[in-house]
């Protein structure tokens, strides 16, 4: 391998026109963020592809038990009674109806911190199986996914690398554009290089091919963040419980989560719940002496709730049942037929509707995007998912197989792209940088930790600013 010079490197650098100076600045801006990123990307993309699976394969909550259909199915609430024998001082905490007349139904059963879920034959009554949702393979890829294991601080660590990786793909797209005549050829790779030029041209290629796809994960990635997503756009796009009318719980949708597992609606996480005990609602159960857990599965069917859904119990004196269908919790493939129903324990009556066409624009891009994301939406989602995640991986890699064939053997250097002196255009740069940073907190806090750190450390200490180089 050719040892490469940094000085002379540098050297040419400072001597190259203007438009390679900037060329060079970007390779360097997408050096430096990939150093962070590409582990992140890889991360998501390896536990994206491992919770993809198990939801096709066996289901998050193990739902994809078969049964032998024989006559009737039981009542919901004989079923129920199996489930929470079946675990020791449980409680009843939700019911999620079949997709399928030959599959088990599911029940969540509490005890302590943990949940249960409980397989249960809707023909027989009997308990098929059951797992602790939080020992499944599924909650511990969702974990490492949302937060490392590490809670808050790696919620925040992977908000920066989700932020970064936008200046990761402008960069990346300012290099690929194509130059001196190239016109389409970019699209497709040049097979017939060899080398580092091979894997540049598999990298930039693909890496062009899937950005968009990219950035519209990213972003629905961040919209759940807690930062960017928390504080902002969700705080922004929540639903306004207000327009039930009815009155509200100190609680939020949010309450009916479990772990890092989402379960409830993006736009309604933050919204209140509203609270059973009043004389407001819209008509509902038939019979308001009569609210069971029976009842209320009955008029779910009644109101257009078909194959699989999701039926909350009420938590407390206050509390509401709530029906749901949420595309992102795999009850159906068709986001635009999300809905949330609560229904007073008291009387019946229907204290919220809230549908797809009740979402603000922002909430109905994010129904589909979390489908789109997790791949919820058919069989073609999920080959692109696979497909996606399986660029992502080898994007990361060729990044770094060309970083190792560049960097110069034997220095002990980095081997950063150099800065080129005098750039022009630099003010445009800066802008491009300040609105990122507007728009992502944590990549702008990081691009000023960057700064800081270059002014304050390396430039003082020269052996380390070369080590770096």
């Amino acid at each position: 391998m050719v040892t490469i010079d940094p000085t002379e490197v540098s050297q040419a650098a400072n001597d190259a026109s203007g438009t390679t100076k900037f060329y060079r600045a970007a390779w360097r801006w997408h050096f430096y963020a990939g150093l962070y990123v590409i582990p992140f990307l890889i991360m998501l993309a390896v536990t994206g592809l491992f919770m993809l699976w198990i939801s096709v394969l066996s289901g998050r909550d193990g739902e994809w038990i078969s049964v032998v259909p024989t006559g009737d199915v039981m009542a919901v609430s004989a079923l129920s009674e199996a489930a929470v024998a079946s675990v020791p001082n449980g409680t009843l905490v939700q019911y999620i109806a079949p997709r399928a007349a030959d599959l088990a139904a599911i029940f969540r059963i509490d005890v302590g911190d943990d949940a249960m879920m409980i397989a249960v034959n809707p023909y027989t009554g009997d308990v098929l199986s059951g797992m602790s949702r939080r020992a499944g393979w599924y909650d511990i890829a969702s974990d490492i996914h949302g937060t490392l294991l590490l809670g808050v601080t790696g919620d925040r660590m992977i908000e920066i690398a989700a932020s970064l990786a936008m200046v990761l793909i402008a960069s990346g797209l300012y290099l690929w554009w194509p130059r001196d005549g190239q016109g389409v050829r970019v699209l497709v790779p040049n097979l017939a290089v060899r080398g580092r030029s091979l894997w540049k041209t598999l990298h930039a290629t693909i890496g062009a091919w899937i950005s968009i796809v990219l950035v519209l994960f990213l972003i629905s990635g961040l919209s759940w963040s807690g930062i960017w997503g928390e504080k902002f756009v969700q705080a922004w796009n929540t639903f306004p419980a207000e327009k039930w009318g009815a009155p509200l719980s100190d609680t939020t949708h949010a309450s009916m989560n479990h772990g890092a597992t989402k379960e409830v609606s993006w736009v309604l996480e933050q919204a209140p719940m509203p609270a059973s005990g009043s004389n407001v609602g819209a008509t509902g159960l038939a019979d308001s002496t009569s609210v069971t857990l029976d009842t209320v599965a009955a008029f779910a069917r009644q109101i257009g709730f078909n194959h699989r859904f999701q039926l909350n119990v009420p938590k407390d004196d206050t509390g509401v049942w709530t029906i749901s269908r949420d595309s992102m919790s795999n009850d159906s493939d068709q986001p635009t037929q999300d809905r949330t129903v609560h229904i007073d324990q008291y009387t019946g009556k229907i204290l919220a509707d809230v549908q797809f066409e009740d979402y603000s624009a922002y909430g109905k891009g994010m129904a589909v995007g979390i489908a789109l994301h997790e791949g919820d939406m058919g069989w073609w989602n999920v080959a692109l998912n696979t497909i996606f995640c399986l660029s992502v991986i080898f994007v990361s890699l060729s990044g770094a197989v060309m970083w190792w064939m560049r960097r110069p053997s034997k220095t002990g250097r980095l081997a950063a792209p150099p800065m080129p002196r005098d750039m022009p255009l630099w003010q445009g740069a800066i802008l491009i940088g300040l609105a990122i940073s507007l728009a992502f907190p944590m990549a702008g806090l990081t691009l000023l930790a960057v700064l800081g750190l270059d002014v304050l450390v390396l430039s003082r200490i020269p052996a380390l600013r070369r080590a770096l180089s």
